[in-house]
This record gives C-alpha cells, sequence and structure tokens, in this order.
C-alpha cells in the first residue's frame, strides 16, 4: 500500500512540473507563410554602367551593413568591352489589389529598369512611382489587369520586445524564403538617419530581403526589413525593420505626390541626458534641446530659442528628441501648431507655422548646417556626442555643435577654432 501511494506521489510530482513545459507552445507559422508569401514579390533592378565609374571591387562591409542585394552574384562590373548593365535586387510587398508595392529606396535607386517577379513567377516591368531616401522608401506600381494578393499594415506602436514575427523576403537571389524570429528592441536608434526608431530582430536577413515585409502573429506589416548589423555580410541575429508608424505617411505622400512633403521647424535639436538634466535643473530627462534655430525659418519667427527645451509638439508630448523630429516631419505644411517649451525653467507657449522641409535642405538639415554654410565658414559641424565631451573635456552645461573639421586656407582658422571647437550660436 505505502508503494501504491509513493507511486502515485511521483506521478503527481511528475505532472506538476511538465505541465508548465507542455503548455508553453512555439507558434505554428505554415498559415502565416502560406497566406502571405504570394503577397511578398522579387525586386531586380539594372543600372547602366558609366565610364566615370568606380571599378574596384571591394567586398569590405561596414559595420552596419546596408544590404546590396545579389552583389555577390548579378554585381559583375563589365570591363570596357562589354557594357552589361549593373544588376541588383531586393524584396518588396503588395500592398493593394492594382498592383502597389513597397521596398527600400537603396534596392531601386537609380535603376533603369526595374523587374517585379511575383510568387508565382509572372515578371513585369514596375514603374517607380516616388523616392525616399532619408527614410529608405521606395513605391512601385506594376499593371497585371487582375487582382493580386496583398497585405495591409498593422499597428507598429503596440509592437512589444517578445512577440514573435516573421520575415519573408529574397535572400541571396534564392526567390521566397520565410524565416522567425523575436522582436528584440523598439525604438532603436543607430544613427543612421535622422529619423531612426528601428524596430530590431532576431529573425535571420540576409542579402536580398531588403524592403521585404516584418509580419507579427496576425497578419500585419509591422515593420519594412532594411538593414542588418553584420561584419560579414550575413545574418548574426541583428536586424532592422522601419516601424509602419513611420513607413505610412511616407508612402501615402508618394502615392499622392510622387515624393515626400515633410513639415519644416528649422532647429537643430540634442537629446536630453542626465548631465544636460542637472545643469539646467530639468525634473525629467525628456524633451529635445534647441541647440541652434535658423534665421528666418519657422521656428524663428516663432520666437523659439537656442537653449529652450521643447517639450510638447502640438497634442502630443516629446520624450525622447527623435520623437520631435518624426512629430514634424509627419506634420502638414502650412499648418499652425502650438509648441510647449521650458525657458530658463519656466513653461512657454508659441505657435509655429510650419514650412516644407523639402527645398530648406540648403540652409539647413535635420540638424546639420547647410553646404553654403559650411562653404563660407570653412566648417564642417556635427553632434556635440558624449564621446566629444570627454574627448574634448567639454562641460555638459555648454550647448552647441562641435567643430568636426576646419578648411586650412579658412579664415575661421586664422581666429583659432579648430576640431573640437564648440560653436554655441551664430548671428
Amino acid at each position: 500500500m505505502t508503494r501504491f501511494y509513493l507511486n502515485i506521489l511521483i506521478i503527481s510530482f511528475l505532472f506538476l512540473f511538465t505541465a508548465p513545459i507542455n503548455a508553453i507552445e512555439l507558434p505554428d507559422f505554415t498559415e502565416l507563410a502560406e497566406k502571405y508569401s504570394p503577397s511578398v514579390v522579387n525586386i531586380l533592378s539594372e543600372k547602366e554602367f558609366k565610364d566615370d565609374e568606380k571599378e574596384d571591387d571591394s567586398r569590405d562591409n561596414p559595420p552596419f551593413f546596408f544590404d546590396d542585394p545579389f552583389r555577390d552574384f548579378f554585381d559583375r562590373r563589365p570591363n570596357r568591352k562589354n557594357r552589361r548593365p549593373i544588376r541588383s535586387g531586393g524584396s518588396g510587398f503588395i500592398i493593394s489589389e492594382d498592383g502597389y508595392i513597397v521596398t527600400n529606396n537603396h534596392v531601386v535607386e537609380g535603376a533603369t529598369t526595374v523587374k517585379v517577379t511575383l510568387n508565382n513567377d509572372e515578371t513585369f516591368v514596375a514603374e517607380v512611382v516616388g523616392l525616399d531616401s532619408r527614410m529608405d522608401l521606395a513605391l512601385l506600381k506594376i499593371d497585371t489587369k487582375k487582382d493580386l494578393p496583398f497585405i495591409t499594415f498593422g499597428d507598429s506602436k503596440n509592437t512589444k520586445v517578445g512577440e514573435w514575427v516573421i520575415a519573408i523576403g529574397n535572400p541571396l537571389g534564392l526567390g521566397g524564403s520565410v524565416t522567425a524570429g523575436i522582436i528584440s528592441a523598439v525604438g532603436r536608434d543607430i544613427r543612421s538617419g535622422p529619423y531612426d526608431s528601428f524596430i530590431q530582430t532576431d529573425a535571420p536577413i540576409n542579402k536580398g530581403n531588403s524592403g521585404g515585409p516584418l509580419i507579427n502573429l496576425n497578419g500585419e506589416v509591422i515593420g519594412v526589413n532594411t538593414m542588418i548589423f553584420s561584419q560579414t555580410g550575413g545574418s548574426i541575429g541583428i536586424g532592422f525593420s522601419i516601424p509602419s508608424e513611420l513607413v505610412q505617411p511616407v508612402i501615402s505622400q508618394l502615392k499622392e505626390f510622387g515624393e515626400t512633403r515633410r513639415g519644416w521647424l528649422g532647429v537643430q535639436i540634442q537629446e536630453i541626458t542626465e548631465e544636460v538634466a542637472k545643469d539646467m535643473d530639468l525634473q525629467e530627462e525628456k524633451g529635445a534641446l534647441v541647440t541652434q534655430v535658423v534665421k528666418g525659418s519657422p521656428a524663428d519667427k516663432a520666437g523659439i530659442e537656442t537653449g529652450d527645451v521643447i517639450i510638447k509638439f502640438g497634442n502630443k508630448e516629446i520624450n525622447k528628441m527623435r520623437e520631435l523630429t518624426t512629430n514634424v516631419a509627419n506634420t502638414e505644411i502650412g499648418k499652425n501648431v502650438r509648441v510647449e517649451l521650458l525657458r530658463l525653467g519656466k513653461k512657454k507657449t508659441v505657435t509655429v507655422k510650419l514650412g516644407r522641409l523639402e527645398g530648406n535642405e540648403d540652409s539647413y538639415l535635420e540638424g546639420e548646417i547647410g553646404d553654403e554654410s559650411k562653404k563660407i565658414l570653412g566648417l564642417r559641424f556635427g553632434e556635440l556626442t558624449p564621446e566629444i565631451r570627454r574627448k574634448e573635456s567639454i562641460p555638459s552645461n555648454i550647448v552647441g555643435v562641435a567643430v568636426i573639421s576646419v578648411d586650412e586656407d579658412s579664415e575661421a582658422l586664422s581666429k583659432k577654432i579648430t576640431e573640437g571647437s564648440v560653436l554655441m550660436s551664430i548671428t
């Protein structure tokens, strides 16, 4: 009898410890793959080879490797006797039954011909509707005379770390392939551009996946696969996707206008760090610190000044610097927006009538002084990063832009402005 009860006790313990393991089941991706693979396309771009093209065959990859799909397969740089076009490729996905396709700008930029191959191996010549190099997005259109399978965007704002996702694309020119992984991080800023807020995933992404969709378990596109972190060119489990909340406004503008039409404020900004918050007596490390205001810009006309901390743009709170950049860009040109800021510890509200970013790049470009100013001053500027502060022993309460280089024949050099100097204001 004792042995009987002992056996029952052992079996009970086994059920106790194995139940949680059995309850945790990995998702089955077969239905997602089968349903949405037909909406993903392969893209092949052809570009004419010019005599002044560099003919080096370097294969060195930068730490953040922007996909150059098919390079090892199709990028055969022609010799002078055989002028074949340079070919490169990637992926894309259909967003409407009438043939609109989203991909990356770098997949099709500069192409003379863009060919799209569907999941059923049908190939069409695509029209490039619009390009956006800033966000690395492109919109294509094919005419098939029939309705196409498509996939819709989801809300990336609701994406959480740890969620399962799949990536569908054309890695290494092999054709449609599906990989799976999880969301490793959201809002990742890798300093590749002014609108960095990437979704990071460990779903394997390789050359050729550029422009393909990152899909959640609801069958929604939450990101456009764009780049990987790699020193070999292959996946090491660190891939980056442009979140759908940033993609959709750009694609809508490209579809309507054939170009982007971003709002423009006219300020240079930097993050509120712990040191800056302490030195400025700020209660919280949030907002965007204004380090420069472009003369004659919407911000200048509204009375925004260097040293102001923008904490609210319209009805949206600004917690991180990048949030201001994105919100301004996505706001209608000419719209009057209330901007809440802190000036010397006191709240102040101003109204700004936004201008258009495109066309103002020469005078001011997303936190950088334009080429004309660089030429006149003989200076090249960059962000005053923590690394520069440490190297040059610059106190955290100093606000401005760092001098990266100085032309040898510039007047600035004669005035003892050297590399590592900090420009605090321009009058």
